[in-house]
């Protein structure tokens, strides 16, 4: 079975999707007209906007966080590390190159996914990659592939993989054993997702942008101590990038290895046009009320997810004096020891603590994504969505004190068909996401506050949810 399944992820994951995400990202840009450079006031102006007060979906801000508490887990701190040991510090320059094409790709399947969502059976809004394969391409049956494809990955096998992470860190930093880690942390998540997308949505918007911003803050007072040294680590990135300056260890290959590792890592890291995110984008209430605005603010969560936090880890790294790439230790690791460079041993605890919090919020917005799947897979009530939320939980139970290896194998290649199915969806309705760009931008030009009025578009809003999109006046 490992055999097999490592056959599948290294076709899917080494061939299909490496090129097949950046294509689609750099397809975006260039159609959308590098939305995500020209653009970039348009999505701080829509993160900043007055918050919807709106039952009906969640505000603007509470699904960058959900995307966000997915996005920005255990890969911001190990991945990181793995990509800098595999790729020297030139991994890091291409992870940023893939961050800037997939903000272009993350705006299109956020912006389908909210001119296609509906009411689901609770009354709050639901859309999605499953929701804009159905009723944009008509194809029902692929949404179901997609939806069961994404509650193995996210609902179920990534969760352990999250939990495993917390454990070994809380057993390494404070002796707590893993199986009483994995109980608590299966009983914080319980409380969390019986409480439905709004809660998971209020606590994700206090929990993650507060550890973000204490975990960018360090980064930075460790840069402005370093300051003169800050600008070779940046040069390094660049020179290694391109073979300028060869990496100091193991690392062979030069550019290759260092554009392969960091595509990769890029890719594992945003989720951009994976098919994730667009689940609880799908669930705002978008200010201004237009699908566009929604597109914009989730963009931005891939500029804060690599740009921001995977470049604070990497600088750290490579401040602090013991970096060698392929030489040595990698992963959570090499980032628990960098830190312990600049801060002493409360480095360790600091990661400890990050880790905690970056994966337990990963795990309550991964179970959004998989709740969303589950409504648009027939459940209509909270006791259609038992068995996904006893899974879960015990899936984090599992996970703290098991070797999760085959399963993070199975549930890549689960993810694998997952982001292929959204990939094709998203260029096969290209046209609708220009066409929605441009009535965006051009009310935007007149001076005034976009608004999507569904009469106004017929060629577009064939299996839309006009009652959505109706009333100008209407925030729901």
């Amino acid at each position: 079975m490992d055999q097999v399944i490592d056959a599948i992820n290294n076709i899917i994951w080494g061939y299909i999707l490496i090129y097949g995400l950046l294509a689609v990202g750099i397809f975006y840009s260039f159609r959308l007209g590098f939305p995500q450079i020209v653009h970039f006031p348009e999505m701080l102006r829509a993160l900043t906007n007055k918050q919807s007060d709106d039952a009906t979906g969640i505000s603007p801000r509470q699904a960058l966080s959900v995307s966000l508490a997915s996005r920005v887990g255990t890969g911001n701190i190990a991945g990181v590390a793995v990509a800098l040991y595999l790729g020297g510090p030139g991994a890091i320059f291409w992870m940023w190159m893939v961050a800037l094409v997939g903000m272009s790709s993350a705006y299109a399947e956020s912006t389908l996914a909210q001119l296609y969502k509906g009411k689901g059976p609770m009354g709050n809004f639901r859309g999605g990659p499953a929701y804009y394969i159905e009723r944009g391409l008509g194809k029902r049956w692929l949404g179901v592939v997609f939806s069961i494809c994404l509650i193995i990955s996210f609902g179920l096998v990534f969760n352990a993989v999250q939990s495993n992470a917390i454990a070994g860190a809380m057993d390494q930093a404070f002796g707590v054993p893993k199986l009483a880690t994995g109980i608590i942390i299966g009983g914080l998540t319980a409380i969390v997702i019986f409480g439905g997308i709004k809660k998971i949505a209020r606590v994700a918007e206090i929990i993650v942008p507060l550890m973000a911003a204490i975990y960018l803050l360090l980064t930075v007072v460790i840069m402005i101590i370093n300051y003169s040294a800050v600008p070779d680590v940046l040069v390094s990135i660049v020179k290694n990038a391109f073979g300028l300056q060869e990496a100091i260890g193991g690392v062979t290959g030069g550019v290759m290895v260092a554009l392969l590792n960091g595509i990769k890592r890029g890719l594992f890291s945003n989720e951009a046009g994976m098919g994730s995110a667009p689940n609880i984008a799908a669930s705002a209430t978008p200010v201004p009320h237009h699908p566009s605005s929604q597109g914009f603010v989730q963009a931005f969560g891939v500029f804060i997810d690599t740009i921001c936090v995977c470049t604070a880890t990497a600088v750290v790294i490579l401040l602090s004096g013991i970096y060698q790439a392929g030489v040595g230790p990698s992963g959570v690791e090499l980032t628990q020891l960098a830190l312990a460079q600049h801060i002493g041993e409360a480095g360790f605890i600091f990661i400890a603590v990050a880790i905690f919090f970056f994966a337990f919020t990963s795990i309550i917005g991964n179970y959004s994504y998989a709740e969303n799947a589950m409504i648009f897979l027939g459940a209509e009530s909270t006791k259609g969505l038992l068995g996904i939320r006893i899974g879960l939980i015990s899936m984090v139970i599992w996970g703290s004190t098991q070797s999760v290896e085959t399963v993070f194998n199975a549930a890549d290649a689960s993810m694998g068909i997952m982001a292929i199915i959204n990939l094709i969806s998203i260029t096969l309705l290209s046209g609708i996401v220009v066409t929605l760009t441009r009535d965006y931008l051009t009310q935007r030009k007149a001076g005034k506050d976009p608004v999507f009025h569904a009469p106004d578009h017929p060629e577009l809003c064939n299996n839309v949810d006009t009652d959505i999109w109706q009333d100008p006046d209407r925030q729901a």
